[in-house]
Parts: C-alpha cells; structure tokens; sequence
C-alpha cells in the first residue's frame, strides 16, 4: 500500500532521540538515532528540515514553490519519504 493517505494536515516532526545534521566526516545528511545513522539524500533532508511544527501541506508547498516543481507528484513523494521513515520509527506524525 502506498502512503498517500497521510493527511495534509499531519505535522511530522523527527521522533524523540533522532536527530537530523550533517556527518562532519562524509559531509552527507543524516539521521542520527540511538540504534545507529541513516544516509539521507538531498530530498529527504529538504523534507525532514522542514518538519519543525508545520503541515505535510506547508511542507509540500515550501518544497513546491523553492523547486518549482508539481505539487502533486511532490506530494506523493513527500508522503513516501516520510511514510517509510514512520515505518522505521524515525518520525512520528501528529
């Protein structure tokens, strides 16, 4: 199943102990969390330093207007990334 049924209004934010910066040695995105790290790549970290507090919508949106890209398929991506992520309990949706 696909994650498109995450809400619009959902406001993802990076779960408790996971941590989101820039590997000193790799100069490479990651997620850092206490069982280990997660390369990611420049889209997931566009996404995951916008879950401060604001909407999926807001963050698509964002995303949409600095990239000029469709929002509809960013959308869909976005909700995969963050979907997956939800999976490996590295963001919590609200």
């Amino acid at each position: 199943m696909r994650a498109t049924t995450i809400s619009d209004l959902a406001r993802p934010s990076l779960a408790k102990g996971v941590r989101l910066q820039i590997d000193s040695a790799t100069g490479k995105s990651v997620l850092l969390y206490p069982e280990g790290i997660v390369e990611l790549n420049e889209t997931a970290h566009e996404i995951l330093s916008r879950c401060d507090g604001r909407t999926l919508g807001e963050i698509v949106y964002e995303l949409a207007e600095e990239y000029e890209a469709d929002s509809n398929a960013l959308a869909a991506d976005v909700r995969d990334t963050l979907s997956d992520l939800q999976r490996r309990k590295l963001v919590k949706l609200t």
